[in-house]
């Protein structure tokens, strides 16, 4: 038996876990830092990292003590190295740095994409490679092949925000507090997605990529106007989201082949109308659904411990202990610059 340690530290989840290459996972906590950042309706950088500094060391105990193990015991450390908020990357990674060299294990450095990219993996064993995935998530938005470990094509990103970012947003002007994407979808359940008509952006475009920052100025007006509630507002931001991503993902899969399931990763992965309209789609493609369970699709370690399974399985030796954290780490970097889309492409 293999078993990683994971820790997690990007955004705003302070997170470590223990995985073994069977697929259990033997002990895993996470901190939430909501109630630090809900004044502000959003993540605050700086305090996200004093928050990592103040937390991780205190949960990776927790874990090996539930775990009833000793870091001795692991056979490698697993970190997020990128992509996210620098200071945080920076907490969680030399952190794993010292475990790893106190204990002379192989460091595995993760990007933070191929966490979520990988995790369906780890919830279902019968998922092989390649595989199409949406990933969707506060500060991503695409459409990969996943041919393997380490290997990624990308067929579509988004040219603005995010789809995370857009439900973020949409709380925030709807009055919703943080975390956004899950009171939207509460808040829609008692909405008419008919009520206000709101835009479908790239919805039909032969351009395969995502928009949304249309879709939340047009929130902002519906809002302002004054004449809609705003449980039919969530209701029909939410369905003109799915109807923009059913249409993107359609097109991806007319593109990338022959692949043996459509998969869902990332924080939006957890809404469940998201889910219903992706799986309706795959079952007219023939093609299984796969999507992790709730408490792998936000952020977690888990997906980090397993992320560094895999490559260790693929024969990886570990990384040096000087790797850097870095803030933007595209999965597939070859892929070609999108119009508009910048760095986060």
């Amino acid at each position: 038996m293999t078993m990683v340690l994971g820790i997690e530290s990007s955004c705003d989840e302070t997170a470590a876990a223990l995985v073994t290459d069977d697929r259990r996972i033997l002990a895993q906590a996470i901190a939430s830092q909501d109630d630090r950042h809900a004044p502000y309706g959003g993540v605050v950088p700086e305090i996200a990292a004093r928050a990592h500094a103040e937390r991780l060391a205190p949960l990776i105990d927790q874990v090996l003590r539930e775990a009833n193990v000793r870091l001795a015991d692991c056979d490698a450390v697993a970190a997020t190295a990128g992509p996210g908020l620098i200071g945080g990357v920076m907490v969680g990674l030399v952190t794993a740095k010292a475990l790893a060299m106190a204990c002379d294990k192989p460091l595995l450095a993760i990007n933070h994409l191929e966490g979520h990219a990988l995790s369906p993996r780890l919830a279902d064993p019968d998922l092989e490679f390649p595989y199409a995935l949406l990933l969707v998530s506060g500060g991503h938005c695409q459409l990969l092949r996943v041919d393997g470990v380490g290997r990624y094509r990308r067929f579509a990103t988004t040219i603005d925000d995010a789809l995370g970012e857009a439900f973020d947003k949409t709380a925030k002007i709807l009055g919703l507090g943080f975390p956004g994407g899950p009171a939207v979808e509460r808040l829609a359940a008692d909405g008419d997605p008919r009520a206000v008509a709101l835009p479908r952006p790239m919805l039909g475009s032969r351009e395969p990529h995502f928009s949304f920052a249309g879709l939340k100025s047009a929130v902002l007006r519906a809002q302002d106007s004054g004449l809609y509630g705003v449980a039919d507002i969530a209701a029909g931001f939410q369905q003109a989201a799915i109807d923009c991503i059913v249409d993107r993902t359609s097109g991806a899969l007319e593109r990338m082949g022959d692949v043996t399931a459509l998969v869902i990763a990332g924080g939006v992965a957890a809404n469940r109308q998201v889910r219903a309209s992706l799986e309706e789609l795959a079952e007219s493609r023939g093609l299984r659904f796969v999507a992790p369970p709730q408490a792998l699709c936000t952020d977690n370690a888990a997906m980090i411990a397993w992320a560094g399974l895999e490559r260790l399985a693929e024969g990886a030796a570990g990384d040096p202990l000087d790797i850097s954290a870095r803030p933007r780490w595209p999965l597939d970097p070859t892929a070609e610059p999108v119009r508009g889309a910048g760095v986060k492409a």
